[in-house]
């Protein structure tokens, strides 16, 4: 099934959104609740699946849309198609700060992009969808990040939400080594692992964490400054608890600043 070929403009700088364009009787699909606006004219529904495969049976529905569970994402997914007479607008938000990224599938080694579990916001109408488990059972493990991705599939456009900055690599028979969690996507030529920071001390007292992601070979990577799980981290500190924790390391002279 081709893609349908749609229009986008990315929208904002630290919080963007995808503007989409849509000639008649096109149609995006996209994760359920990332709607921003749709003009007049713009027909939604809510299905099992991506649509690839119109002659799914319901079990293979089913089957599809429970694997999305094991990502963390909804059971359905939205199509959304232009049933006006001219070219009709959809929006779609990003759920956190951070970069849209349009990735045209066609320039990916095998039309295929590997996607961290929370990195899909929208594709044109063609693109498949489906569960990529790492072969290295370590990545779930100790990693904590990439033993379930999401596999997009096909010859359109893709926009893949990150958070933070996004730097874009080419790997030429390399290998680079990445904080978990900061890897957006990859080609299916790259090997994804996750591999020990270092020596003992290094991984106690270096700051870096335990274990890096370790991407080898030849393709493109994207990489992301501040996952969501990054944010939540930092944010943290300035939650209920963070004066009762400076308190505690001030000892006695921490209660004189209590109201």
């Amino acid at each position: 099934m081709y893609s349908h070929e749609i229009d986008y403009k990315i929208i904002g700088e630290d919080i963007q959104i995808v503007e989409i364009e849509l000639d008649p009787n096109e149609t995006v699909i996209a994760e359920a609740g990332s709607m921003l606006f749709m003009e007049d004219g713009i027909q939604f529904e809510t299905k099992m699946g991506d649509g690839t495969n119109p002659n799914q049976s319901i079990m293979g529905k089913i089957f599809q849309a429970g694997s999305r569970l094991l990502t963390g994402e909804s059971l359905f997914m939205t199509h959304f198609t232009n049933r006006g007479y001219g070219k009709r607008k959809v929006a779609f938000a990003a759920p956190y700060p951070g970069t849209v990224m349009p990735i045209d599938l066609r320039n990916t080694y095998g039309n295929t992009l590997i996607v961290q579990k929370d990195g899909f916001l929208c594709a044109a109408m063609g693109t498949k969808l489906s569960i990529h488990f790492n072969q290295r059972l370590g990545s779930g493990l100790f990693g904590g990040e990439g033993f379930i991705l999401q596999k997009l599939q096909g010859d359109g456009l893709a926009f893949v939400h990150a958070g933070g900055v996004v730097i874009e690599r080419q790997l030429n028979n390399e290998t680079l080594r990445v904080d978990t969690g900061c890897v957006v996507a990859f080609e299916p030529s790259v090997n994804f692992s996750v591999q020990r920071a270092g020596s003992l001390k290094s991984m106690v007292f270096g700051g870096e964490g335990i274990f890096l992601a370790t991407l080898q070979g030849t393709g493109k990577c994207w990489i992301q400054s501040m996952p969501i799980s990054k944010l939540v981290d930092r944010l943290s500190i300035y939650g209920p608890q963070s004066r009762k924790e400076s308190g505690s390391v001030l000892g006695g002279l921490g209660n004189l600043f209590e109201d």
